[in-house]
């Protein structure tokens, strides 16, 4: 009996996801290719119909929701609107959020998988700066900077974003992370000029009324 259509599409997927999850838990190197089918509820043997290799999959995994529209984000109450015009404050506080700190199966992989690409060959490196290229363009085309400085400062928040989760993850103190999350965050949103913005979200948060979910 034939599949249906769109089946090799969507096996594919949960390869992938399975992948991601475990490569972001446990890295690359204590990931095998039969936990990673086993995880997406299917047999090893297929895993070649899809992939050469496991460093092929990886640089697939290699992805987020800036380079991949069905990315699925399970980081709670966070969302980024990428065709929204503030999507730059958007990204800065999505990626900085206590939500993106706590899930790690879930997390954006240039958090969880920087030392894994150090230490892989070109292609995976290739994807990892495609992912960051894409993070810099989404904050470079909200930032209230001007000229060359709009680069230079979308570079430089996209970096501290990345770096200040990674920072955070390896404390055991958590008030410790949640200060050094803070203060990235701070000074992300003031490098793109949208300081303004976490200075008007804070006086809302104090309203009485002002319940609705939030990325903290």
């Amino acid at each position: 009996m034939p599949y249906p259509a769109g089946h090799r599409t969507e096996v594919r997927k949960k390869i992938i996801a399975s992948a991601r999850r475990l490569f972001n838990k446990h890295g690359f190197d204590n990931v095998s290719i039969s936990q990673i089918m086993a995880g997406a509820a299917l047999t090893h043997g297929g895993f070649y119909s899809y992939f050469q290799s496991k460093s092929d999959l990886y640089a697939e995994v290699l992805g987020c929701f800036f380079t991949d529209p069905e990315w699925k984000s399970c980081w709670e109450a966070v969302e980024v609107d990428l065709s929204a015009g503030d999507v730059g404050p958007q990204v800065v506080r999505a990626y900085l959020s206590r939500q993106h700190f706590e899930d790690v199966q879930n997390s954006c992989p240039m958090v969880a998988l920087p030392t894994d690409v150090a230490r892989n060959g070109d292609s995976v490196k290739r994807a990892f700066e495609k992912v960051f290229r894409a993070m810099v363009d989404v904050l470079e085309r909200s930032s209230a900077e001007k000229g060359r400085h709009r680069r230079i400062a979308a570079q430089a928040t996209a970096a501290l974003c990345v770096g200040g989760m990674v920072v955070a993850r390896a404390m055991v103190d958590r008030d410790l992370a949640d200060e050094l999350r803070d203060a990235c965050m701070t000074v992300a949103l003031s490098l793109g000029g949208w300081a303004h913005e976490r200075k008007a979200r804070n006086r809302n948060s104090q309203k009485p009324q002002a319940r609705r979910a939030t990325a903290t």
